[in-house]
């Protein structure tokens, strides 16, 4: 076993000791936002962070883990590597590295992708004062199918059935993206972005807005698992050609970096994300984000899971065998409990990080 796997654990509880221990070992304080609510062992939940740098920094430069809860799990063994490993990138003069872990902590806790309202935080991040949501309308046939009633194989078959008949009429594409790119108004269905702003994301602000007031850029690299081929690491933007965040980013990472909304990314892409929609700080501030998403398993197995997530809280019982059954698959879709997967996770995520330092300090 490599010293990069001690860097993971399979439990929340477990990898907030493993980050708390690896920030008292370098000498770094945290910082603890402590959730309302309770985990599922009952256990404190919080989003902790810890800044490495200096405190005048004028780039300020944020990872984060567990914007969707249960992919902390991955997200979090790159933050410990951050403070431990030996090949950790070294910062640049006048920049602070902000650790902030478990985003979205009672999704972390529970095994979920989703917050404790069901809300997928990366959809959250839209104006819901004005009440503002994007346009989603073709999702109003597909929410019938999305979620089975019950938890048998010939209801998923059903559901699936109906969703292909509906491909097939208003076109395959169309059909995934207004699976996946978000809706307000049924909250007991897949990617629900909430109808007001949850715990999480009022404190991913009050976090961010805090560690930028003294900064002129900031950059955030969120941390993600369960799309794409096995460990590896796509870099991804809202942002289009031409642009200045899609520009500066191929700039370090040339083609590497793709655009949900006008490349040929994976992912569909969401005006509600926390790269398209969240926008810290000062209207001065530089402001650059990019996604980090590894792969785990066969895109089936993780679609299954995501809506036995969903299935379980809506239509099941969370605390019974069968959840704890749904649970774990849930986490095995998102976390590869595989010495092969978390080394590449971590030489993926110091690789990213390393071109973000070295890009600054050749700007």
């Amino acid at each position: 076993m490599s010293i990069v796997t001690s860097y993971f654990a399979n439990t929340y509880t477990g990898s907030r000791r493993k980050f708390q221990q690896a920030c008292l070992q370098a000498g770094i304080e945290i910082e603890h936002y402590v959730h309302t609510l309770r985990g599922i062992n009952d256990e404190e939940l919080a989003t902790d962070v810890a800044r490495i740098g200096p405190q005048d920094a004028e780039t300020i430069i944020f990872l984060t883990s567990a914007t969707h809860g249960v992919e902390g799990f991955g997200g979090s063994g790159v933050q410990v590597g951050m403070l431990l490993d030996e090949k950790r990138p070294l910062l640049p003069d006048g920049t602070a590295l902000v650790l902030i872990h478990g985003v979205n902590p009672f999704g972390f806790s529970w095994c979920r992708r989703v917050n404790e309202d069901n809300i997928d935080m990366n959809r959250n991040f839209v104006d819901h004062a004005g009440k503002n949501y994007p346009e989603n309308d073709l999702f109003e046939l597909l929410y019938p199918h999305a979620v089975p009633k019950r938890w048998k194989d010939s209801d998923f078959q059903e559901c699936n059935e109906k969703l292909a008949k509906l491909a097939e009429e208003y076109g395959v594409v169309d059909v995934r993206k207004a699976l996946t790119k978000g809706q307000y108004f049924h909250s007991d269905s897949v990617h629900f972005g909430g109808q007001s702003a949850s715990w999480s994301n009022e404190t991913l602000y009050k976090i961010c807005n805090k560690e930028l007031a003294n900064a002129k850029n900031g950059i955030l690299i969120d941390l993600h698992t369960g799309l794409g081929p096995y460990g590896y690491g796509e870099l991804m933007t809202p942002s289009k050609p031409g642009e200045a965040v899609f520009d500066q980013l191929q700039k370090w990472f040339g083609d590497e970096v793709h655009s949900t909304t006008a490349g040929a990314s994976n992912y569909a892409g969401s005006k509600g994300s926390v790269l398209a929609g969240f926008r810290p700080g000062s209207s001065k501030l530089n402001w650059t984000s990019v996604g980090l998403e590894f792969g785990t398993l066969e895109q089936k197995i993780v679609s299954h899971a995501m809506r036995g997530d969903i299935w379980l809280y809506v239509h099941g019982e969370p605390q019974s065998v069968l959840g704890d059954e749904i649970r774990t698959l849930v986490r095995d879709a998102f976390y590869v409990d595989e010495d092969r997967w978390k080394d590449m996770l971590w030489e993926r995520g110091r690789e990213v990080v390393d071109r973000v330092f070295n890009g600054l300090s050749n700007s």
